[in-house]
């Protein structure tokens, strides 16, 4: 959608301000956050906006996007770098993600330096980031349809903690003679009333 560059490298300093290519032609936008994550914002446009126009937008999801699929998203015009700006005051502060091992409803909640565990089904942590390493170009676009909510995501994309689950449910149900799909017994079924 952009025009790529070949000697393009990924900015990995905080404020950093990235549009993206996603999907059915809509740009939306991130920005570097000083964990090194990416902060989307709740934003589409058609056309590239100016930088105070993306910046009033709300937060809509903070993610780690893998730093060399960056880079190879700038080389391929997926991504445009807009330039370095004052860090959203909703950035400022890391947010929390859910780290979930395979195999158990047991996380991690790691909130700064603090980190306890809980059940999946804690309906505090739903709208929480699992912990995952998205990559640039292959995932963040059908990520971001997602998370902007108004068009029906891929059936696969995770991302939140409540989302993840709907992942497994619907993986453990397409797939019931497959081991690695199977719930655990004790498995709450998602209730997203």
């Amino acid at each position: 959608m952009f025009e790529g560059s070949p000697s393009s490298r990924a900015d990995l300093k905080c404020g950093t301000l990235y549009a993206v290519s996603g999907e059915a032609q809509w740009i939306y936008y991130g920005q570097l956050t000083p964990d090194k994550r990416i902060g989307f914002f709740r934003r589409r446009d058609r056309v590239i906006s100016a930088p105070e126009d993306i910046l009033s937008a709300s937060v809509m999801a903070v993610m780690s996007v893998g730093r060399p699929s960056i880079t190879r998203a700038l080389r391929s015009g997926a991504w445009v770098r807009l330039g370095r700006v004052d860090l959203v005051g909703a950035l400022q502060d890391s947010s929390p993600i859910v780290q979930w091992p395979a195999g158990t409803l047991i996380v991690s909640v790691l909130d700064g330096e603090a980190e306890y565990k809980t059940r999946v089904e804690d309906q505090a942590i739903q709208n929480m980031e699992v912990a995952a390493c998205w990559d640039a170009e292959a995932d963040i676009p059908a990520r971001l349809t997602a998370d902007f909510g108004e068009e029906e995501a891929a059936r696969t994309v995770g991302g939140p903690v409540w989302r993840e689950r709907l992942v497994k449910e619907r993986l453990a149900r397409d797939f019931p003679d497959a081991l690695w799909h199977r719930l655990p017994a004790d498995w709450a079924p998602t209730n997203l009333n």
